[in-house]
């Protein structure tokens, strides 16, 4: 059986995992804005075009 102690101690180091992956992705996110954007904006143009036509 796990004692409350090493429960609390387990729950805060997966806590601590966890959230040290979210700033990872969210680091790795802002780390390539313009690939993003420069998505988004082609295909504006296109829909727009598209609509025009």
């Amino acid at each position: 059986m796990i004692s409350n102690t090493e429960m609390i101690r387990i729950r805060r180091q997966m806590q601590r995992r966890i959230r040290d992956v979210v700033a990872e992705r969210r680091r790795a996110r802002l780390m390539e804005p313009s690939a993003d954007q420069s998505g988004q904006t082609e295909a504006r143009p296109a829909a727009d075009a598209s609509a025009a036509v």
